[in-house]
């Protein structure tokens, strides 16, 4: 196996045999895949074997070629996380534009939490946020909501009890933020969804508004979610 500027030549390998299935060529002979790869048949049957293994190729009865559930499954989630982006920002967009301050849906990942997506606030004084930043699990509205919605979570019963988590300068001094969970119907959590905001405007009153808005949105991720089995 070689490597020349982070590619890898057997991977490519390999993944040329998968482009070789076009429409209208759904099953291939060895013969055929070494016609449209250029690719020996003792180096394809050896690619074919971790291909089979994993679920990305599939041999016939008749001793043909096709692709496995393996490829199915990863179309899936692939569009499946088109529809999920599609869904969330036009609400993180309504959630900046009915509070005026900085929305953003997050996942767990690993011990951290990941920003996934984010609208940051019109105003030029506002918490900004980079999609795809990891922060700490154990301090920030949307860690701490996290964190108490794990199965087996024996901490902040306080926090599920009231279905909501306030953060007042945890992480940042200067910013405050009201976070909710985005649970499934048999109560697994998906994510948490938060508006943030300045600690000098964003005061009891606007995190009400925002807490309202709040579960009303995460109700209709959820919904969604529910519906698209994730």
């Amino acid at each position: 196996m070689t490597q020349k500027n982070n590619r890898v030549e057997s991977v490519e390998r390999a993944l040329s045999i998968l482009n070789a299935f076009k429409e209208g060529n759904a099953e291939l002979s060895l013969a055929e895949l070494a016609t449209k790869t250029d690719l020996y048949k003792s180096t394809i049957l050896r690619l074919i074997g971790s291909l089979e293994l994993f679920g990305y190729i599939q041999k016939t009865a008749g001793g043909t070629y096709r692709l496995g559930p393996a490829l199915f499954q990863l179309g899936g989630l692939y569009k499946q996380a088109f529809d999920i982006e599609a869904f969330v920002r036009p609400i993180l967009a309504e959630l900046v534009e009915h509070t005026g301050e900085t929305a953003a849906y997050y996942i767990r990942q690993g011990e951290r939490r990941q920003c996934l997506y984010r609208q940051n606030s019109p105003r030029s004084a506002r918490h900004h946020l980079e999609e795809g930043i990891l922060l700490p699990l154990d301090v920030g509205a949307t860690g701490r909501i996290l964190l108490a919605y794990e199965p087996g979570a024996e901490h902040d019963a306080e926090i599920r009890k009231q279905g909501f988590y306030v953060s007042l300068g945890e992480r940042d001094p200067d910013v405050a933020a009201v976070a909710v969970p985005v649970l499934s119907r048999t109560g697994r959590i998906y994510g948490s969804l938060m508006v943030s905001g300045l600690r000098s405007r964003y005061h009891e009153a606007e995190r009400q508004q925002a807490l309202e808005a709040l579960l009303v949105q995460a109700n209709k991720i959820s919904a969604k979610f529910d519906s698209l089995g994730i």
